[in-house]
């Protein structure tokens, strides 16, 4: 079977591999500098950059891909010994139309005025930064992983939890801003500490920039990026030439001080609780390629809660981290597979470390990581400790990531993750495993991994994974090609398992973007298709799932997609749906059709709305579904989000609704100081959930925090109360 699926998938790639692009190089050299800019916004009159000749010749990615953008962007690069610097001019005709959509720090550029640039400081093609900001002066700041070949702008990816984008990391940098009557204006200033690069005197790094204009709904890039693709992918990049970057040593300490009231309240107790704590972060750079991360007593008090989901099949549901220590780097530690549909095998998940099964807190007593570059090899390495909390006893978590770079985004790696639990009678469980990806031309590549566990009282025969995939992203056709196969006694407790038990698993997706040529204002047509189908390791067909769709994109940023979905369900034993009515889903084989259809306004209005919609066969039964989302936007400091999860559901064994509310409140004194709150109900477990923070940042990494939590539990009546009020002050000390 596994020789067979090899086969297959090799077959089906040449059919990808035919497939080729032309990317266009540009080079500039940096311009070194004895006296710095002032950093204020204001770049024309500067007597520094007035010396500087301005980058321009920026290239239409959307709406008429490869045409000159419509409106002038002057960039203008220099550095000294300790900074790097850079200035953009967006110049516009109608400055009133600047749209600001949010000011918080890393909100999402793409539906407002904005400007990013990516750097490559290793030059690898694998491995880089993205800085950005609006109009409104925000910082915006990314680690870009695995080349940001997973990212596209309209592909699903896991930010900072092992996809090709981490927006959790922040770096120390500044950056200014200025609206006038020619436009817009940033100035940025980067230090070379923030950064991490080879330790030689003279080099060559990858570079691109990226303006959003969003009231013409252009989006244009220095060096070409075809419509696939976003700004993050390295390959695509320009070079910027003898930049000359020190040395880098730098020592960074964050104490945190923090007092804390509980109150919990049902039936049978009342209590009031009122404690303190502290602890601390440290950073110390190693050279300029190496970085050693160290902490004691870890709190993530700062953290936004998790959003709930509704469950309505039999399969774990996967949370994304947001813990901030555990997201830098969190590519590095990445093995496993980062499909379109999600997660579903990961060696490493982090979440597992100081998060119990119920989601409750461990508390973490402190640990160390090592990620960086040595010897031409990234490397990482994770220890982290915990404490005995109720029936969870304290426990060791260690990682070794080993990762070879190599030529035209190919790589070879190795992972080793080992938990302890340090109980009366040592419990342990280990995964090994390897991972590699083998780059063809500019859009094509084969990657695949393989991996073992050892648990204790599970076959080692039986506890294996391996899966190899065939892709190619095209400008006009994506294709790719997947077979997956996990052993009945696969268990990375480290990680994160879907689906367990052992099955195999084929994906097939065939995905064409068309854009036709003044055709009834439509920018771009996407009709695709998709196939995964699960077999358990018997042969019996677990799950199967076609899916024919095709998106429809308006030049004015409308867009409808429409889709039908061929599934087939099969059950070996009886499944509880929903527990609280004890509706119960009888063992069998089930197909079913289901239609769906989403729709969505352009996000750059004050009011936009989107909707998604399934109607079809459920289970032996019938559902339908709807998900509206509305986002209200009041002036350029208050962003307000709204959405509703609703599924009505006819089964024969007993009908039943489930509906998921939220809100999400935010309002932004400026771009260091906000207030946000987030608001859920779900009545599948009939729980309320109540998350509002205040925060108050002096750098990335510091600050005073407040926060609030609030969880109720309903059975008819109000039964459980849990409220949590936090304060917390980091501070940073930069050495």
């Amino acid at each position: 079977m596994r020789s067979n699926a090899i086969i297959i998938i090799v077959v089906l790639f040449n059919f990808t591999f035919s497939q080729n692009a032309n990317l266009k190089e540009k080079s500039i050299s940096a311009i070194k500098i004895e006296e710095a800019p002032e950093i204020d916004g204001k770049v024309i009159g500067d007597p520094v950059w007035e010396k500087i000749k301005p980058i321009t010749g920026f290239t239409q990615q959307t709406p008429d891909e490869g045409k000159s953008s419509k409106e002038k962007t002057f960039v203008r690069l220099a550095f000294d010994k300790d900074n790097l610097y850079l200035s953009a001019i967006c110049f516009t005709n109608q400055p009133e139309n600047i749209i600001i959509n949010d000011t918080r720090r890393d909100s999402p550029l793409d539906d407002m005025d904005s400007f990013i640039f990516i750097l490559d400081t290793f030059n690898d093609n694998q491995n880089g930064y993205a800085f950005g900001t609006n109009a409104a002066g925000i910082e915006y700041d990314a680690q870009i992983t695995k080349g940001g070949e997973n990212i596209s702008r309209i592909g699903r990816f896991s930010s900072g939890a092992g996809g090709a984008f981490n927006i959790n990391w922040d770096g120390s940098w500044t950056v200014k801003t200025q609206i006038n009557d020619m436009g817009w204006s940033s100035e940025f200033k980067i230090p070379f500490k923030t950064l991490r690069y080879k330790s030689k005197r003279m080099q060559e790094w990858g570079i691109n920039f990226q303006r959003v204009n969003a009231s013409i709904q252009e989006v244009s890039h220095w060096s070409l990026i075809n419509r696939q693709f976003t700004v993050n992918r390295l390959i695509s990049a320009g070079t910027l030439n003898n930049i000359s970057p020190p040395i880098s040593q730098n020592i960074k300490f964050i104490p945190y001080y923090l007092a804390q009231r509980n109150s919990f309240s049902d039936d049978d107790l009342k209590r009031n609780d009122l404690n303190s704590d502290g602890g601390f972060d440290g950073k110390i750079s190693i050279g300029s390629g190496l970085n050693l991360d160290l902490t004691y007593n870890t709190d993530f008090a700062q953290a936004e809660a998790d959003e709930q989901q509704i469950n309505l099949d039999r399969f774990s549901l996967f949370f994304p981290e947001k813990r901030a220590f555990f997201l830098e780097n969190a590519g590095l530690f990445s093995v496993g597979d980062n499909s379109f549909g999600g997660s579903e095998v990961s060696m490493f998940f982090s979440r597992r470390i100081g998060i119990d099964e119920d989601g409750n807190q461990a508390p973490i007593n402190g640990g160390a990581r090592l990620t960086g570059n040595i010897a031409n090899m990234r490397v990482g390495l994770l220890n982290m400790s915990t404490k005995a909390v109720g029936d969870n006893p304290s426990s060791e978590y260690q990682i070794l990531r080993l990762k070879k770079e190599l030529p035209n985004r190919s790589h070879i790696g190795a992972i080793v993750t080992n938990l302890v639990k340090l109980s009366n009678e040592k419990y342990s469980n280990e995964v090994i495993g390897l991972d590699a990806k083998w780059g063809i031309g500019e859009i094509s590549q084969i990657d695949g991994y393989t991996a073992v566990s050892k648990t204790p009282f599970l076959d080692r025969n039986k506890a294996y994974a391996f899966r190899l995939q065939a892709s190619s992203t095209g400008k006009k056709f994506s294709n790719a090609f997947s077979y997956t196969e996990i052993g009945e006694d696969f268990n990375p407790e480290m990680g994160f398992l879907k689906r367990s038990g052992g099955y195999r698993k084929w994906s097939g997706r065939i995905f064409t973007r068309l854009r036709p040529e003044n055709s009834l204002g439509i920018l771009e047509l996407r009709p695709h298709i998709n196939y995964d189908g699960y077999w358990k390791l018997d042969g019996f067909h677990q799950t199967g799932k076609l899916h024919v769709d095709n998106h429809l994109e308006f030049r004015s940023g409308y867009e409808i997609h429409t889709g039908v979905n061929f599934k087939k369900e099969g059950l070996t034993e009886n499944f509880e749906i929903f527990p609280s009515k004890n509706i119960i889903v009888p063992k069998s084989t089930y197909d079913h059709v289901e239609a769906q259809i989403y729709y969505t306004t352009p996000p750059t209005y004050k009011l936009s709305f989107s909707v998604m919609n399934y109607i079809g066969g459920f289970f032996g039964g019938e559902r339908v579904s709807s998900s509206p989302r509305l986002k209200i936007r009041l002036g350029d400091n208050f962003n307000s989000e709204f959405s509703y999860n609703y599924n009505n559901v006819k089964l024969p064994g007993g009908n039943f609704n489930t509906y998921l509310t939220r809100s999400r409140l935010t309002y932004s004194f400026n771009p260091k100081m906000y207030v946000q709150a987030l608001i859920q109900y779900n009545n599948q477990t009939n729980e309320s959930f109540i998350n509002w923070r205040f925060i108050l940042q002096r750098t990335a990494a510091s600050g005073l925090y407040l926060v609030y939590n609030q969880m109720e539990d309903y059975d008819g009546i109000l039964t459980t109360r849990n409220n949590t009020l936090i304060l917390k002050y980091s501070h940073l000390f930069d050495f």
